[in-house]
């Protein structure tokens, strides 16, 4: 029989499998995306559905999420979103069309919100001491950043071998035996006190209105930017944002407190997490797209080329990144980070039809690598610094929303301006190839600018200095 604290430790390992089961289906279809596109007769715009349904829901039920497991015990809905994540990982790969796979994706998102919001509740109420906490939140973290980054590679090793509905279908054992695994290890649910309110009404409107936005973008280039269709669902999108607004700013128990925002660096890091995510999945999907579809890499070799970023990432988020706060502060490493990565996608614009890996894609990958393995943990460390420790928990939340949101309405309006750019070339004759070797540089000129104007929003406004409380947890987990 395990002690109680061998227990605890096993629980947290346990717990940091499903989160990064759910961490990896983020990145890991982004070198499967051709081999989708292939097989379900994906257009290059809509193929961003696939991304984006997943990152919508996700972002879009994270409080939501969280707020579940307060009210109604974290044990229980973690193991609900297990299930949930893992049928719909089914349904993935078994997917026979488009709107199938698009539907299923976006339940599996949903399932992987609540699994991770709910995550980080347990481990709180696993480590109650000090010490031990930083210790678990520093391994949380790490499976974070490295699973994140370990996507691409996995991605392309399952995706040569087995085809692309296994990147779906790996998901199902690795369920099952955390479920039965959490089943054992985590305690009994204690019954929340006082009343249980739902802000139900603020989830869906801030929904249904980033996927109307996204939608908007995404087919604006088929159904023209002037169009009714754009502007209407524009407009109902603008007004059900203003709704969620609204909502939030008059329900007693908001699921994005306004007055965070009041706090100038957490509404900082939020701008800064939209602006880089918008260019960090410019490059995870467009730089996959450029390498198969330009360069000719089967899905094995596109995995193997993030293999810098992701080392370089691991040995960033393992500790050197919190030392690196620690000695310059949270200022620095963000804004120096944010403008290496957008150096390495500057890199990648000059991307030619002819490239090879050493010359036309290494470099970038080392800059992004660096640039991101910088910025990550102090971005977040950011939008915790200047709210009081008990609210930590609930401004980590809400900076992850803003990242997954801008990923997904970034990624739309970049891949709606490079599919625009390609048609525009071949209706004057440019050859196919070149057209939309074109477009991708123009997509990662985009993703340059919103990810350096990320770094000028941190140089100019994140105040340097961590709160004691935030300093202690650094000083610990490192």
């Amino acid at each position: 029989m395990l002690a109680l604290k061998d227990k605890r430790w096993l629980a947290l390992y346990v717990l940091c499998t499903g989160v990064l089961m759910i961490v990896l289906d983020t990145t890991v279809v982004t070198v499967a995306l051709p081999s989708i596109q292939a097989d379900l007769g994906f257009s290059g715009t809509n193929l961003v559905w696939v991304l984006n349904a997943y990152m919508l829901t996700f972002g879009g039920f994270l409080l939501l999420g969280g707020r579940l497991g307060d009210l109604y015990g974290p044990r229980r809905w973690f193991l609900l979103g297990l299930v949930l994540f893992t049928v719909a990982s089914i349904a993935c790969g078994l997917a026979q069309s488009q709107l199938a796979l698009v539907v299923w994706r976006a339940v599996q998102g949903l399932g992987g919100a609540v699994v991770t919001a709910v995550a980080l509740s347990l481990i709180m109420n696993l480590f109650s001491e000090p010490a031990e906490r930083a210790q678990a939140m520093g391994i949380y973290g790490f499976v974070c950043a490295a699973g994140g980054s370990i996507g691409e590679v996995l991605g392309g090793v399952l995706t040569n071998w087995l085809g692309w509905p296994s990147i779906f279908l790996i998901n199902v054992p690795i369920g099952i035996g955390v479920y039965f695994a959490c089943g054992k290890l985590l305690p009994r649910d204690v019954p929340a006190q006082g009343p249980r309110r739902l802000d139900v009404a603020g989830a869906l409107t801030v929904t249904l209105g980033l996927m109307l936005a996204v939608y908007a973008v995404v087919d604006g280039n088929a159904a023209g930017w002037g169009s009714f269709q754009t502007i209407s669902l524009g407009a109902v999108a603008a007004m059900l944002l203003a709704a969620f607004l609204a909502i939030e700013s008059r329900v007693a128990d908001p699921l994005m407190p306004l007055r965070l925002f009041r706090l100038r660096n957490v509404c900082v890091a939020n701008i800064v997490g939209v602006l880089w995510a918008a260019g960090m999945f410019a490059w995870f999907v467009i730089s996959a797209l450029y390498m198969q579809h330009v360069l000719g890499y089967d899905p094995l070799r596109v995995g193997l080329a993030f293999l810098p970023a992701d080392v370089i990432m691991a040995v960033f988020s393992a500790g050197l990144s919190a030392r690196m706060v620690m000695r310059f502060g949270i200022r620095a490493p963000t804004w120096i980070g944010l403008a290496i990565a957008a150096a390495g996608l500057a890199l990648f614009a000059r991307a030619p039809i002819g490239g090879t890996f050493v010359v036309d894609v290494l470099p970038g990958m080392v800059l992004l690598g660096l640039g991101a393995g910088m910025a990550f943990n102090p971005v977040l460390l950011a939008a915790m610094n200047d709210v009081a420790p008990h609210e930590s928990g609930l401004a980590s939340g809400v900076v992850n929303t803003a990242f997954m949101m801008g990923g997904a309405l970034g990624l739309a309006a970049i891949a709606s301006a490079a599919d625009a750019r390609s048609a525009a070339l071949r209706s004057h004759g440019t050859e196919a190839l070149v057209a939309q070797n074109e477009g991708y540089q123009l997509a990662f000129v985009l993703g340059t600018v919103v990810t350096a104007l990320g770094a000028l929003v941190s140089a100019v406004w994140l105040r340097p200095k961590l709160q004691p409380a935030v300093q202690r947890e650094v000083v610990e987990a490192s």
